[in-house]
């Protein structure tokens, strides 16, 4: 009898502990809630900010005959897509390599984000950005991204590889139709608001078109076991691993002031998975060109089945 007892106190001990390992596993706390909203956020912020550093890369090797292989007089040449905004540029050559350097003192041109710090372009005096596979090493120095909307900044450091897949330049784009180019890192240092630092890895192919403007058209290229499509991976703020798909292409247009302005992107491995929809209102619809705010929405399944939604800015 007792040793009965005994073991039907086990057997409810064992199915005690696989309870609470499975509610563990599944509940989504409020803490939880916070965290994905937050990440999202972070991850939208550092995604938006490098898109800017490359579009800002490609505004100034389209200004300079040196990077971009055009034959004209002179060594700058304006394109049609202009010096970035509160950015000084020097261009010079060492070592075998041309290179540029980005001083960074002030908003971007949308007047959306500030920036101050150093960026330096480099590319092998043998290239020129035009030719098709011509690769160019984009080295971000303490740059510090402060998104005037809400003042929430990131600090970026590391390199990013440009590879102009297809080959052509931007200011011929109207007629030549399609330029891709790859944009890759394999680790940048996010510095976050709160002090922590993070490495965060991109892979990303971005499709240039010209439609009253450019539009880029970003898909994610890395693949990690069944999740394909990936853009972003790495460690958010609170120490979870994550990776970031790209479910439905991001889409900037130079006629909306070079803003996204739709697309969805996926995080998985937190504590739940979040779907994030851009290019939206304020009450969720689907917006071409707003005069004012675009706003995102993220959603996921949170406790008991309950279906979270948050509407933000961007």
């Amino acid at each position: 009898m007792k040793m009965k007892i005994q073991f039907i106190l086990v057997a409810v001990l064992a199915l005690s502990v696989s309870f609470l390992s499975c509610k563990k596993n599944n509940d989504v706390t409020a803490s939880d809630n916070t965290d994905m909203v937050t990440h999202s956020d972070d991850q939208s912020n550092f995604s938006q900010s490098t898109d800017d550093i490359t579009n800002d890369v490609n505004t100034t090797i389209d200004n300079y005959n040196a990077f971009d292989g055009f034959a004209g007089t002179g060594s700058v040449d304006n394109g049609i897509t202009g010096l970035p905004c509160n950015t000084t540029a020097v261009l010079d050559s060492a070592g075998g390599l041309r290179r540029i350097t980005l001083t960074f003192n002030g908003p971007n041109c949308n007047n959306t984000r500030n920036r101050v710090g150093v960026i330096l372009l480099t590319m092998p005096l043998a290239q020129h950005w035009k030719d098709a596979g011509a690769a160019l090493t984009i080295n971000v120095q303490s740059l510090k991204i402060t998104r005037l909307s809400d003042g929430k900044s990131i600090t970026v450091n590391g390199t990013i590889v440009a590879t102009n897949v297809t080959g052509g330049r931007l200011r011929d784009l109207s007629s030549l139709g399609t330029i891709v180019h790859t944009i890759t890192s394999t680790g940048m240092t996010v510095t976050f608001d709160n002090g922590s630092q993070r490495s965060w890895q991109i892979a990303k192919q971005r499709t240039f078109t010209y439609n009253n403007g450019i539009v880029i058209t970003t898909i994610g290229t890395h693949v990690d076991g069944s999740t394909t499509g990936i853009s972003e991976w790495g460690t958010n703020r609170f120490g979870n691993t994550f990776v970031t798909a790209i479910t439905q292409p991001m889409v900037i247009r130079q006629d909306c002031s070079w803003r996204l302005v739709s697309g969805q992107v996926t995080h998985s491995r937190l504590a739940a998975t979040v779907v994030a929809t851009f290019g939206l209102d304020s009450a969720g619809n689907p917006v071409s060109c707003p005069a004012g705010t675009f706003y995102y929405k993220i959603v996921w399944t949170g406790a008991n089945g309950i279906v979270r939604t948050y509407i933000l800015p961007y």
